[in-house]
């Protein structure tokens, strides 16, 4: 993610290191080279950074436009499995995507009645919204019926959804969420032999280590009450009582230990025991600090011959049952709430069975980030508190463009295991007046995000298309697309057609920035974005302007965005070591990106330096024109 000192990287991968060898000698040998161009072409669409999209299942296929707030499932209407066609999936593939992230696939709890298909009924004391949060995992081993066209054929559904979209040319990952559970567990789908979480606890004890969950003794769950909510809005319901059957009390998914916990706690899930005693302290083997060193089969090796805690297993077996259903990785739900001994074991022993699997953590403790890639063994981890946060305030006007730079060298040594996002379930909408207000300000972002290192990219759906998340869904407020009831997410719609996905209900404006999302995005095939050295450059004449080169072997880019609401005019100054031609001269440079900008490099005895105009909110991607080939 950030400014890297040394020329070239090395690859972590001895097979990118490859592909991206053969990628620079197709661009840079000189032409009577015997280069096979078809070759290099395949390993560069092969190895590009990883583009993540994520997409709310439940959300993206609803054509329906009520958006009553707590609405039913009926009168505002559901996406399912199917409706990920053909078109859908290739209106993904559009914008770059390699994996995409099905978010509320498992069974979670929700309010609405399934017990015709032998599903217990949830309490909506104890789920938040009516859909109920994708987070609040009922069944480890299910889907959520909801999804599905036949709810007795719904694990068949996903089994075809996640068919059709490798048949597509990408990869599927879904949650797992290994710090808590929903508060009623009942699994109804699990496989012969397996017991339920909780199913063999001594709950005379508010710890033991094989205890699946914690346990406040000697009292009963109260149902959390505030002034100013009302379960499902106040509508009625035959178990929205104030009441929920639970004795002894367990502790709540963020560690409240209270048996009536506050409103704000995660009061629909309970804490997941991992073999850490109250006190802090682990009931289980730590893993030694040299192993920050060794490879993922010394990691597996390690644990074979030790005594576990119970959740250890169970969740390992969970994530094995899904990649042999066809996942091909993982989002970690609040991984830094969980140990990182956990994490060596399980994701040691996900890459045994499947050595490529893509394993993504939520992890927001910038101390916790070396620890959960080195020991836990995570590939990703979120940029948030970091790139993320910074670049909004960008976006805001409340920090100069050069403060990215900061962050981004922080992680300069990891920075290809963090994930850059400008939007996720968990946060504002860029359109939205909280966040930017216009999407259109998210264009300058979206280009230094995606651009600025090897970091891979997630866009979240709807994001291409200028979602204000606006809507009032009934729990939670405006501004963040509801994860917790059903609605209609409208610029989504326009682009979704009735089922077309073709985009014709767009506007123009929406369009428009549905076309520029894809030409970035298609840039990060070039070698120089994939493996190349990212390098600040310094810029006169505005500080809402950020520039930075990437630059590998000859092929040099120079990447320039203006976040200011009017045209600019900034002169960059750029180090002549990085210039093949040191010769005085002014040459008349490319942009890659919008094309219609231009820019000149001059270059003296003393200097060199672009000279360049750009509109508002517009962002150039400059090479000679010799060093621009893929």
């Amino acid at each position: 993610m950030t400014t890297n000192k040394t020329t070239i990287r090395s690859i972590k991968y001895s097979s990118l290191f490859i592909a991206t060898s053969l990628l620079l000698a197709a661009c840079s040998q000189p032409s009577d080279t015997k280069v096979d161009e078809q070759q290099a072409t395949k390993q560069q669409d092969e190895y590009s950074k990883p583009v993540v999209y994520q997409v709310f299942t439940r959300l993206f296929g609803n054509t329906q436009t009520a958006n009553v707030p707590w609405g039913t499932k009926q009168q505002n209407g559901v996406g399912t499995f199917s409706d990920f066609n053909d078109a859908a999936l290739a209106g993904i593939k559009e914008l770059g995507t390699t994996h995409i992230w099905y978010t509320g696939v498992l069974h979670h709890a929700l309010v609405g009645d399934y017990s015709q298909y032998g599903i217990s009924q949830d309490d909506p004391d104890v789920v938040k919204g009516r859909a109920g949060s994708p987070y609040a995992i009922k069944d480890y081993y299910d889907v959520n019926p909801d999804l599905a066209i036949n709810p007795e054929r719904r694990l068949e559904e996903f089994s075809a959804l996640i068919e059709r979209t490798h048949q597509h040319g990408m990869k599927v990952i879904i949650d797992i969420v290994p710090n808590h559970v929903a508060r009623h567990y009942e699994s109804t789908a699990k496989p012969a032999g397996v017991q339920d979480f909780g199913e063999q606890d001594d709950t005379s004890v508010e710890y033991a280590r094989d205890n699946n969950f914690y346990y406040v003794t000697g009292q009963s769950f109260q149902v959390p009450t505030s002034e100013g909510y009302q379960v499902l809005g106040g509508s009625g319901h035959p178990l929205a009582d104030n009441l929920f059957d639970e004795t002894p009390a367990k502790w709540t998914g963020n560690g409240a230990r209270a048996a009536k916990p506050d409103i704000n706690d995660w009061y629909e899930t309970v804490k997941v025991n991992y073999g850490v005693k109250p006190d802090g302290s682990y009931d289980f083997p730590t893993l030694p600090s040299d192993y920050a060193n060794k490879d993922l089969r010394a990691h597996f090796e390690f644990w074979q011959d030790k005594d576990l805690p119970n959740s250890w297993y169970k969740f390992r077996d969970i994530a094995l049952y899904w990649l042999d259903k066809g996942v091909d990785g993982f989002r970690y739900d609040m991984a830094e709430m969980v140990p990182v001994e956990f994490w060596s074991f399980l994701n040691s022993s996900i890459k045994m069975q499947k050595p490529d699997a893509f394993l993504l953590a939520e992890v927001y403790n910038p101390n916790l980030y070396r620890p959960y890639i080195f020991q836990g063994k995570m590939d990703y981890l979120y940029d948030k508190v970091g790139f993320y946060d910074t670049l909004k305030g960008v976006m805001q006007g409340k920090q100069t463009a050069d403060s990215i730079f900061a962050p981004q060298n922080e992680v300069a040594d990891i920075e290809q295991h963090m994930l850059h996002f400008l939007e996720n379930h968990d946060e504002q909408r860029i359109a939205s007046p909280d966040f930017a207000g216009d999407a259109a300000k998210g264009k300058p972002a979206l280009v230094v995000s995606n651009l600025i290192s090897r970091s891979p990219t997630l866009l979240y759906f709807a994001q291409d298309v200028g979602e204000d998340g606006s809507e009032d869904a009934g729990f939670g407020q405006p501004t963040r697309t509801s994860i917790f009831d059903y609605i209609g997410v409208p610029a989504h719609q326009a682009w979704m057609n009735n089922g077309k996905f073709d985009g014709g209900a767009l506007t123009k404006e929406q369009s428009q920035l549905r076309q520029y999302y894809k030409s970035v995005m298609a840039l990060s095939k070039y070698p120089a974005i994939v493996a190349g050295d990212m390098q600040p450059l310094t810029v006169t004449g505005s500080e809402q302007v950020a520039a930075f080169s990437r630059s590998i072997g000859q092929q040099h880019l120079w990447v320039v965005s203006n976040f200011a609401q009017a045209q600019t005019t900034v002169n960059i100054e750029i180090p002549t070591s990085t210039l093949v031609d040191k010769t005085q001269q002014e040459i008349n440079l490319h942009d890659l990106l919008e094309a219609n900008q231009t820019a000149v490099l001059t270059i003296t005895p003393e200097q060199a330096q672009i000279s360049l105009t750009l509109n508002a909110l517009s962002s150039a991607v400059l090479t000679t024109g010799a060093d621009n080939e893929r």
